[in-house]
């Protein structure tokens, strides 16, 4: 049995951990069933099977991934909003993630990447 968030912020080091694993279930885990990943780039994956069926995909590759500190988390409710700064300069990540009934969070919207375009 694999843990569950019991903080929003968990999320992030969860994800990380199952996806040095190589656990794609894992990671899948931590989204609701119909969620939203932009991810790749320009694209969305919907729902928690594309998005088991994408890091699998991903972490065939054998990608190694670093824990990022969190920014502070803002919450209303049973949603909230979750956020880091990425050491591999890829401008921002930010998660809306939602309580659920069991007491833990799972992702909702993910947006793993997100680099501003220059201004002309």
């Amino acid at each position: 049995m694999r843990p569950k968030a019991q903080h929003p912020e968990d999320l992030t080091r969860l994800f990380v951990e199952f996806s040095n694993a190589g656990d794609a279930e894992g990671v899948a885990q931590l989204y609701e069933e119909n969620a939203v990943l932009a991810y790749p780039p320009g694209s969305q994956t919907v729902g928690r099977a594309a998005i088991r069926q994408l890091w699998q995909q991903v972490l065939d590759q054998r990608p190694r991934f670093e824990q990022e500190d969190p920014l502070p988390t803002l919450i209303i409710g049973d949603i909230a909003l979750t956020s880091t700064p990425p050491r591999d300069g890829a401008g921002a990540r930010a998660q809306v993630v939602r309580r659920q009934a069991d007491g833990s969070w799972l992702r909702i919207l993910d947006q793993p990447e997100f680099v501003p375009t220059q201004q002309g």
